[in-house]
């Protein structure tokens, strides 16, 4: 299904903490009431309808796809503050909300750990999780990491305005690292990712100070400390593991969770769910399917 942001579908507004307004977006249509849900939280920089693609192939699910707080349609908190206990406070007003406690989950990086801080709060939450590469650093590595932030400081130098969105599209397909998206995630990702500005251009919604923001709390929020607490199925996907990046620590999350499993994706990268949406969307519906 191709997406339009100068057309967009009206999502449901959710009222969450720090005075944000969550933005809901069903992927699946009103006609699949029949299926059972499933929630997709995006990762850092985008926002719900990054997922879409894969929802079309998610056969047996209805997807819920927020915008969480900063990102997409989402306002951000009042106080500036992006401590990633408020993206858990995001999912929880959400699942609350629809009412699906007790439905499966898919967190895509910074949306994964936001789901783990939302089922360690609140227990029974989620009946199952799948990750792909969740940020979770476990402590032995931030004692001896670096204090300063790459992606944090990248983030600040994000250009957020360009003529249109096919001017934005042809940017980032033309270079990585979103060069790596399947069209229909790219294409997903500019036309809701910008908002129209009175000159005629085109701004990014997610603002480079809110994303850096985000990027610098990845490493304060605690979660896997507390992954022992994680009762139902998880499986933590990851892709190619590189010197830097969340792909390195998906078997030391799994050792720490009481049902954890391993999928590798050898041949994708960070965004894998982006980049290839039609097989991870397979790998997913299994384990939901098994679970």
């Amino acid at each position: 299904m191709r997406t339009d942001g100068r057309h967009e579908r009206e999502g449901l507004n959710v009222l969450s903490t720090g005075g944000v307004t969550v933005v809901v977006h069903d992927l699946t249509g009103e006609d699949r009431t029949d299926r059972e849900p499933v929630l997709l939280a995006h990762a850092t920089g985008f926002h719900g309808y990054v997922w879409q693609p894969l929802a079309d192939h998610l056969q047996g699910f209805r997807a819920y796809a927020p915008d969480l707080r900063g990102h997409g349609d989402a306002t951000p908190p009042d106080n500036g503050d992006f401590a990633w206990d408020g993206f858990a406070d995001d999912v929880l007003a959400v699942v609350a909300r629809l009412g699906i406690t007790g439905a499966p989950a898919v967190g895509h990086s910074k949306g994964g750990a936001a789901l783990l801080l939302a089922e360690q709060r609140r227990p029974g939450t989620f009946r199952s999780l799948y990750l792909y590469e969740p940020v979770l650093i476990p402590p032995t590595v931030l004692e001896t990491s670096r204090v300063d932030n790459p992606l944090a400081e990248g983030a600040l130098r994000r250009r957020p305005v360009f003529p249109s969105r096919d001017a934005a599209y042809a940017n980032f397909a033309s270079k990585p690292p979103l060069s790596a998206l399947d069209a229909a995630a790219l294409r997903a990702y500019v036309d809701h990712g910008f908002e129209d500005q009175p000159d005629g251009t085109v701004r990014l919604k997610c603002a480079p100070e809110s994303e850096s923001e985000v990027y610098r709390m990845g490493s304060r929020h605690g979660a896997f400390e507390q992954l022992h607490a994680v009762s139902c199925p998880v499986t933590v996907a990851r892709g190619a593991v590189l010197e830097f990046g969340p792909a390195n620590f998906a078997e030391s999350i799994v050792d720490a969770l009481p049902d954890g499993r391993l999928e590798v994706f050898d041949h994708l990268g960070h965004f894998g769910p982006l980049e290839r949406p039609a097989e991870v969307a397979t790998a997913i519906e299994r384990f939901l399917t098994e679970t």
